[in-house]
């Protein structure tokens, strides 16, 4: 299939709404072949597909059961105020929801790793801690959210593998040099996002001219303002349940980010 030139934003919804699913396939591999600055923007439905839990959905981290933190909301659980006020609880409850070491990259990963290194792909903008994207072999990853396979002391500032917070045997993990609390690098609830990463976010977003958008809801607000700072070419969703901004995508795809992924040339 060969992308008509339109004449009018109209004329260009008009064309991509009337195609069917292996139409819109061949439509969204002509966009990547004529794009020249492609980005992807994924979320927690990304590495679902590894067995990662993703957070909102029925079965996702915030609606389980756990009788040791009934109490508090699960928003505070991952907060700045939590780790600092209580941080027992806090290093509690990550060490046993979000523990990622062992999980492995699924097609959508190994795919926009495979886009990299062809060349089609100038990065990948993801608010997943887990480190997939990089396992995978992609190079370009900027993590809006951080990395739980990173930490730090607060204090010394010295740099730790995550097995300093998951392996430690320690109520709250200390640091070795000067005794201070180690945290992990996640961005939490109250903090404000990794700076150099969203500042290259921001330049990759702003260059694009096809935006590919995975695995995401785009309600967390990081996502979604940079989402509504594109305005390139071509705008594709893959996602699968509904999106924010679905009303201003070219290719919209309800189904599993994997399975779309792999259909790539």
């Amino acid at each position: 299939m060969m992308l008509p030139e339109f004449l009018s934003l109209r004329e260009k919804e008009k064309f991509f709404r009337s195609l069917n699913g292996e139409q819109k396939i061949d439509a969204l591999n002509e966009m990547i072949e004529e794009s020249e600055h492609i980005v992807f923007l994924g979320g927690a439905g990304v590495s679902t597909e590894s067995g990662i839990p993703d957070f909102r959905s029925k079965d996702g981290l915030y609606n389980r059961q756990d009788r040791k933190f009934q109490k508090y909301k699960p928003e505070y659980l991952l907060s700045y105020d939590c780790l600092n006020k209580k941080p027992e609880i806090f290093f509690s409850y990550f060490r046993k929801n979000l523990d990622c070491r062992t999980f492995q990259p699924n097609d959508a990963h190994k795919k926009l790793a495979e886009m990299e290194r062809k060349g089609k792909l100038d990065g990948i903008i993801t608010q997943n801690i887990d480190g997939l994207h990089q396992k995978a072999g992609s190079k370009k990853v900027w993590e809006i959210h951080g990395s739980a396979l990173r930490c730090h002391c607060v204090s010394c500032r010295a740099e730790y593998r995550a097995e300093s917070v998951f392996e430690n045997t320690e109520e709250i993990p200390r640091c070795p040099k000067c005794g201070r609390m180690i945290r992990p690098d996640v961005t939490l609830y109250g903090e404000l996002l990794p700076q150099r990463a969203y500042e290259e976010a921001v330049a990759l977003i702003r260059y694009a001219d096809c935006l590919i958008i995975g695995g995401t809801s785009l309600e967390v607000g990081s996502a979604a303002q940079l989402a509504h700072m594109y305005h390139g070419k071509y705008l594709v969703i893959i996602n699968k349940g509904k999106t924010k901004m679905e009303g201003k995508a070219d290719l919209v795809f309800h189904d599993n980010i994997g399975k779309v992924m792999n259909q790539i040339r």
